[in-house]
């Protein structure tokens, strides 16, 4: 199984980025997606996760550092892509983005598979 995820990079606040990410290796429409991020000294977090058919999202909604509607997860069973569309970017999502094949759906979710290649967003003026 592979996961690579692209399109991270310099912008700065209140600006936006799409990530893709390319899987391979596995029934891709069989499986729940999501994205995770890691920013140093934090433990990897999901932020947001789309049903196998696509028919279901689910958005970090925590109070210090919502994404929801700022993030929105879609998917592309034809192409085997995962694409996360971030708009009004904060310094706080500055992080390594990763993208995973879930076990299961909420409340549980959980990885799949070993982390593939992440990518870097950093928001800074």
């Amino acid at each position: 199984e592979q996961l690579v995820a692209s399109g991270g990079g310099l912008v700065q606040p209140g600006g936006t980025l799409r990530l893709s990410c390319a899987a391979s290796g596995f029934t891709f429409s069989a499986y729940h997606m999501g994205w995770y991020r890691q920013s140093p000294g934090k433990e990897r977090e999901l932020v947001a996760g789309i049903t196998a058919t696509g028919d279901s999202t689910y958005y970090k909604d925590s109070s210090s550092d919502s994404v929801k509607g700022r993030f929105t997860i879609s998917r592309d069973n034809a192409k085997n892509r995962v694409y996360l569309e971030m708009n009004s970017l904060k310094p706080e999502d500055t992080a390594v983005y990763y993208c995973m094949a879930l076990l299961a759906w909420a409340p549980s979710f959980g990885r799949l598979f070993d982390w593939g290649q992440g990518t870097q967003v950093t928001v800074s003026s």
